[in-house]
Parts: structure tokens; sequence; C-alpha cells
């Protein structure tokens, strides 16, 4: 086992005091066999009440409220998990391996079909295309590197951008700019799946990497595929392979817009609005 500590800090400056909005925080990672959060501490100004509560989707989530007027607003997130390892036990499954097509076991089926339904569903023929062109037929007898090997091709193919606007650009939009984000990336990804039946889900999260140890790092986010018998896998679109022990998943969704890591609106115009920050840093604990 190893223990990670993740430094996560946000911070919106304004030219004048506004008012805040409700704010919606998805910071707490998702605990299971694989991953136990040791501690965590929320730091945030200015005065405010902090709620938490469960989404449908099984996520930790916590909705700020009351925020005093001010010019600046940080949230600060510090948290400590443990991971088990290795993630994912990779010799275990390989006897049990999954051809595609497949089907999902009845009991399965009705809540598997909701994540087989695509976000952008005006984008589907042009996806399909690209799907057509990159998924090859070699790899279709095995569901789990067909969808490595998709990965890998988008790694290929797209140029990683660091974006700071909100939101994340359609499937389409990144194919024909050829660049992403990462959470650009795993939304293509997670579409292209499900054209292939494949249920599929969206991951915002961590990852402990060379920038986030200098701290200079943002979220990240990757997504998860649903495979009979497997259970939920990970492939991360902008490193072009598997989750690994380095990935801190702290919410998942059928759709990007579901795990924004902070949202929430302020009273005021446009001009009011400076900037934003956002700064995550990890570090190994002995």
């Amino acid at each position: 086992m190893s223990r990670l500590r993740i430094q996560h800090r946000t911070t919106y400056a304004y030219n004048r005091p506004v008012g805040f909005g409700s704010h919606r925080l998805v910071l707490h990672p998702r605990e299971g066999h694989d991953l136990r959060v040791v501690n965590m501490t929320l730091s945030i100004t200015p005065a405010h009440r902090l709620i938490w509560t469960w989404d449908v989707f099984g996520n930790s989530v916590a909705f700020i409220e009351g925020l005093a007027e001010a010019d600046r607003l940080e949230i600060l997130s510090e948290v400590t998990v443990q991971r088990s390892s290795p993630f994912p036990a990779q010799d275990l499954h390989q006897p049990w391996r999954v051809s595609y097509p497949f089907e999902y076991e009845p009991m399965e089926q009705a809540i598997a079909a909701a994540y087989q339904l695509p976000s952008y569903p005006a984008e589907q023929e042009r996806i399909q295309a690209w799907v057509a062109q990159n998924v090859l037929h070699e790899q279709r007898a095995d569901a789990e590197q067909m969808l490595l090997g998709m990965s890998v091709r988008i790694r290929q193919q797209l140029h990683y951008v660091r974006r700071t606007e909100k939101g994340v650009q359609s499937p389409v939009q990144t194919l024909e700019l050829g660049s992403g984000s990462c959470r650009d990336m795993a939304t293509l990804m997670m579409e292209a799946a499900r054209l292939l039946g494949v249920a599929s889900r969206f991951v915002s999260g961590y990852l402990h990497c060379d920038a986030s140890i200098a701290g200079r790092a943002s979220t990240h986010a990757w997504m998860e595929a649903y495979l009979p018998g497997l259970g939920w896998r990970g492939f991360d679109p902008t490193l072009g392979e598997p989750t690994s022990l380095k990935h801190v998943p702290i919410g998942v969704s059928h759709h990007p817009r579901g795990v924004m890591p902070v949202s929430g609106t302020f009273d005021g115009t446009a001009k009011d609005f400076l900037h934003m920050q956002v700064q995550v840093q990890t570090e190994e604990v002995a």
C-alpha cells in the first residue's frame, strides 16, 4: 500500500466585493477496496455554510451556501489517500478475457443502458466514421484490448493542450481541431465507446505526475468502461494507457458536466471577474 497527499487550491478573484450563489464541490475521492481516504480538510473563505450529500452517481458532493460578500473566493482541499497495489490487478483477470461484442447480464442492462446513451447525439455519424477508421478489427476479439487500442489512437492523433475555459469541447470539435485537454479526450473516447455498445462514464480526479509533484498541475480526467465480469475499467486517452496507481478518482458521471470539481455563480457582471487559478500538488507519504 502507498499513501498520497493531495493539495488542491481553487481561487476566484474579482475587482470588487461580490455576492455568491450556491457552489457545488466534487472534491472528495471515491473510496472503495482500492482507495481509502485517511483524512481530508476543506478550508474555504469567505464565511460560509458547508453541506455534504451523495449524488445519483454515488459521488460525495459538498455544497457551499451563505457565502459572505468578498472580492476573493478560495477553496483549499487537502486530502491523504491510501492506495492498494497493484491497481488494477491485471494478473487476476487474464483468464476472464471478454470478447466483443458482448451482452450485459439482464440484471445490469437497465443501468448499463444509461451509460450507453450518447451525450452528443447530433455528432454520432462523425464519431462513427472515426471509430470505423481507428478501431482495428483484430483487436475486437478482446474488448479490453480494443478499448486500450482506442486510447492509444487518441493519444497518437491529438495534441494535448491545457485549457482554462469552462466546460468541454464536443467530440467533433476535438477531432476537427486535432487537439484538446484531458477532459476533451476523455469525452471523445467515452462517446466512441458508447457507439460500440460499451457502457462508459466520465471520470474527474487527480494524476500523480511530474507536474503535480512540482505543484503546477490541475485536475485530470479520463473515462471508464463497464465490461462483463471485469467491472469498471479505466482508460486514460491523454496518456494512451489504462489507469493505474497514479490516478485518484473524485467523481464519475454519464456526462462531463456532472463532475466539475467546482461550479457556482456570483452576483455581478463579466467585468467584475478578474481570473480563476487552479493549483494541484501531490506528494508521496512514507
